[in-house]
């Protein structure tokens, strides 16, 4: 059964996706703290390789950095932890908690977004009730090797023209290609490494988002 979105005034223009495997050395906090003051909008904390309570520990610390600004933070697969801070959301893959189930826990009190491979994923993901979808992946990329055939800008255009819920694409986002994500009819960029990964996540966020504000 869809329920009523939560999240329907979020901005996920410009989301960011954590990553400690590729922030030479710094901390999710400080970059974080630095890609908000270049415009992010929306975080997912995504944790593949720590037990439990450090995944809780890690969340609690980004959601002192991003309440500050009144910036959603998302739990990457996590449901049980993003219930033990109180997260503003949950993002779930194909191979996760069904969203059914996960709507009977937290009800309309959290952001929940979906995954999506294929136009079938999104049609399906707006009808049980996701609050947005991330189209995944958009282009090839190498911050995940358990990715889909990439979508790539029709497959965008398949989706837009399906589903009404906000799409974020996904998967080899970068400053060359902002323009062509949007114009295809994303309502927002997911970003790793473009960030993470940047001599200065501050100036690296700044200048995707003066893209951003360019297509809209």
């Amino acid at each position: 059964m869809k329920v009523k979105p939560v999240a329907a005034g979020v901005d996920y223009s410009l989301y960011l996706v954590t990553d400690r495997s590729l922030s030479r050395g710094r901390s999710s906090e400080d970059i974080v703290g630095a890609a908000v003051r270049g415009g992010v909008t929306c975080v997912q904390l995504r944790e593949k390789n720590c037990t439990t309570r450090e995944f809780v520990k890690q969340a609690r610390s980004l959601q002192l950095v991003l309440h500050r600004h009144k910036i959603p933070l998302i739990i990457n697969d996590r449901l049980d932890v993003a219930l033990a801070i109180g997260a503003d959301g949950v993002h779930l893959g194909q191979s996760d908690m069904h969203i059914g189930d996960a709507r009977r826990l937290v009800g309309d009190k959290m952001i929940i977004g979906i995954s999506a491979e294929n136009l079938g994923d999104a049609i399906m993901a707006e009808q049980e009730g996701a609050d947005y979808i991330g189209i995944s992946p958009v282009f090839a990329t190498g911050t995940k090797v358990d990715t889909a055939t990439p979508l790539g800008l029709e497959g965008i255009r398949r989706i837009r023209r399906a589903v009404k819920i906000p799409l974020v694409g996904i998967g080899g986002v970068n400053a060359s290609n902002v323009g062509d994500i949007i114009r295809a009819g994303a309502d927002g960029i997911a970003v790793v490494s473009a960030i993470v990964s940047a001599a200065c996540p501050e100036t690296a966020a700044a200048e995707l988002k003066k893209l951003l504000l360019q297509n809209s």
